[in-house]
């Protein structure tokens, strides 16, 4: 635990330039004092790490001191290498980059761990993206990329409901997230943070003008939050449903918010096993189609309206086909 600890701490230092002994106390859960036993053991160690004293001080490494990759053990490089993802280190204009860093990764690492580490990579293939969906052309994309890195504001004009800005925008780029195979650019414009579809991003320049990132913004934080405000904003209608068990394994087809929502609203199961529960809807005529889905593996006991005009929708399909069976045996007939 200590040895981990110790090289945690070295890692960290390498990585972030200073820390506090109270910043590395609440990083490892240890007391300040064990922080304080923890230099003086890289330091005997001969680890050059000193402190600086004031307000902005702590614990730095000597400048260019540098420790080579062999506190890795087998399972941390095989991770390494399987967290790579080329598809989207590609669009963001990163592929030559991450393979020239996986390379130099491997010939850091121990000849010991070298096989390993090539073996998952070659039998691991992540793919992020959805399936049935091509995929989408991001030329802005490495633009916007380039100014998260580089802190910069971001000059651009966005489409939305099949209209773009007449007039560019501009945004502090925040970050990127990546979700289910769609890029988004979360950023902040005046005192607001907002999420943007790179998809839906056309012109972006990278202007002179330096962004002053908030100090404490949590990207995955913030996107965490907003997932949940999204999701819990979109559903504005419900559904009463009693479902048959296939029902309740079709209920895939409506997506996971809605499949989490019925599991924590079904009653128990009745001798044949239909329950009753609660579906959120996006509106009433979305989920007129949603719940037709699911055929007759659905009752749906209200609100009335939806019911009424489920039935309606359901009457008129059957009322079409069977004009269309009438009209194919008078043909035969003839």
């Amino acid at each position: 635990m200590l040895a981990s600890r110790l090289l945690s701490i070295l890692m960290l230092l390498q990585a972030r330039g200073r820390a506090s002994a109270r910043e590395l106390a609440q990083e490892f859960e240890v007391a300040v004092r064990t922080i304080h036993r923890d230099i003086d053991e890289l330091g005997a160690a001969g680890i050059p790490v000193y402190a600086e004293r004031g307000r902005n001080g702590g614990f730095r490494l000597r400048d260019g001191w540098r420790t080579k990759l062999t506190g890795l053990s087998e399972s941390e490089a095989e991770t390494l290498f399987l967290a790579g993802l080329p598809g989207p280190a590609a669009e963001l204009g990163f592929a030559k980059a991450v393979s020239t860093a996986r390379l130099k990764l491997l010939a850091a690492l121990p000849p010991t761990l070298q096989p390993s580490a090539e073996r998952i990579a070659a039998r691991f293939h992540l793919d992020p993206g959805i399936w049935f969906q091509h995929a989408v052309a991001l030329p802005s994309l490495p633009v916007i990329a380039r100014a998260v890195w580089t802190e910069r504001m971001l000059k651009l004009r966005y489409r939305r409901a099949g209209e773009t800005d007449a007039r560019p925008r501009r945004l502090g780029p925040l970050g990127l997230v990546l979700k289910a195979g769609v890029w988004y650019l979360v950023a902040q414009r005046g005192n607001a943070v907002r999420t943007y579809r790179a998809a839906n991003i056309h012109d972006a320049e990278i202007t002179n003008e330096a962004f002053a990132r908030p100090k404490h913004f949590d990207l995955a934080a913030h996107w965490r939050e907003a997932v949940r405000e999204y999701e819990g904003g979109v559903y504005h209608e419900h559904a009463d449903v009693r479902l048959s068990p296939r029902g309740v394994y079709m209920l895939d087809l409506l997506g996971p918010y809605v499949v989490r929502a019925a599991a924590e609203t079904a009653s128990k199961p009745d001798r044949k096993g239909w329950v009753r529960c609660t579906l959120p809807l996006e509106s009433i005529d979305f989920g007129i189609r949603e719940l037709m889905r699911l055929g007759d593996e659905v009752r749906v006991l209200g609100p009335r309206e939806l019911r009424a005009r489920l039935g309606e929708s359901a009457m008129r399909m059957a009322r079409m086909h069977r004009m269309r069976q009438s009209r194919r045996r008078g043909e035969t007939q003839r």
